[in-house]
Formats: C-alpha cells, structure tokens, sequence
C-alpha cells in the first residue's frame, strides 16, 4: 500500500512538471521578436541630415578651457554696513509686534500722489536770504518815501517741529506733511494724533 501510494504522487510530480502553463507560451512568443503594430496617430521620426560645413564644437569650461560664464555673485557680495543695517532693520521690523503709534508710518501715500505733492511742495519753497533781503530793503525805500510797499510776504512752507506744532495748535496750517523715516520716531509719533484732534489734514511721505 505505501510503495503504491509513493509511486502514485511521483506520477502527480512529474505530470505538473512537464505540462507548460500559458504564462512560459507568452514569454516565448514575445522572445521569437513578434512586432507588434506601431500606432496610427504616432509622429514618424525622420532622420535629420547633419551639414557638414557646420560643426557642432561642444564648450569645455575644465581648467585651461573655454571662458567660465557670467554668474550672479549678488548673493555672495559682502555688501556695505549701511545696507545690512538696513536689511537687518527691516526684517526686525516685520518680525516685531508694533504698537499703531508706529506702524502707522508704514501707512505712506503712494508714488504718484507723492509726486503731485511734491510738485505742489515746489512752488511755495522758501525765500532765499538774498530775495528776502532785497524784499525788506524794498519795504523800507517805500516806507522812507511815504508810499505804500507793493512786495507782500509770500506764502511758503513752513518746517521745523516746534514752529509746525504751533501752526496746528493755532489751526492755522492748511496741510502737514510728515517723513516716514524720521530718526528717533518718538519725536513725531504724536504728530499725526494731534493733527486729527485740531481737523489738520496731514500725510505721511516716503523719505524725508
């Protein structure tokens, strides 16, 4: 009974063996090199012919070798004190709560409002020594000959922080332009707070 059965599972051993599955009949039909059917829509790659008058001479950028290419070395410029002071200020700036005093210097009117005020600004800049020397010597020759003085006292920009302070006070300022980048700030953050309780119209330029 045991020797049957032996010789009964040799018989099942070889039979699976020699029986090919259909997996090994596809690999040998893709080895027998069996061309498969190109696409219809697919681009056929012709062959460009090279000129021969036009040589193609690849660049050898190895030592001895051709002319190294321009780069940009921006970023290892060592670059002058004042502008790390003021690269280091501005990212302190923008990483730092500030209090609205402050920020609100950050609030500048535009390029093109600047220049319309700063083209305004030019037409009432102040008298130079010479001029108003020559305007009192007029009032006074007018005075001495009993007439009546034509030259009057332009109308100006006035500047300085005590003598602006006073114009608001005295509501007599008709617009206060203030720099954004005045150095301490202390010394103008309460500008543009007065400003708004006396009804004086003010702005906040870039640059001073």
């Amino acid at each position: 009974f045991g020797s049957r059965h032996f010789v009964s599972r040799r018989a099942v051993i070889s039979s699976k063996t020699t029986t090919p599955t259909p997996r090994a009949n596809m690999g040998k039909a893709a080895k027998g090199g069996k061309k498969l059917p190109s696409a219809p829509l697919a681009a056929k790659k012709t062959k460009v012919q090279k000129n021969p008058l036009f040589e193609k001479t690849p660049r050898n950028f190895r030592l001895g070798g051709d002319i190294q290419p321009k780069r940009d070395l921006t970023r290892f410029v060592r670059w002058p004190k004042y502008v790390r002071l003021q690269r280091m200020k501005k990212i302190m700036i923008m990483r730092l709560k500030m209090p609205p005093a402050i920020n609100q210097f950050n609030m500048t009117i535009d390029k093109n409002q600047a220049a319309t005020l700063l083209r305004l600004l030019k037409k009432y800049t102040p008298e130079t020594n010479e001029a108003k020397k020559n305007r009192l010597m007029e009032q006074a020759q007018a005075k001495k000959d009993g007439q009546e003085s034509k030259s009057k006292k332009p109308q100006v920009i006035k500047y300085g922080l005590n003598h602006v302070t006073t114009l608001i006070e005295q509501k007599t300022a008709k617009l206060v332009v203030i720099a954004h980048n005045v150095e301490p700030i202390e010394t103008v953050c309460w500008l543009p707070a007065l400003c708004r309780k006396k009804d004086v119209p003010y702005c906040i330029i870039k640059g001073k």
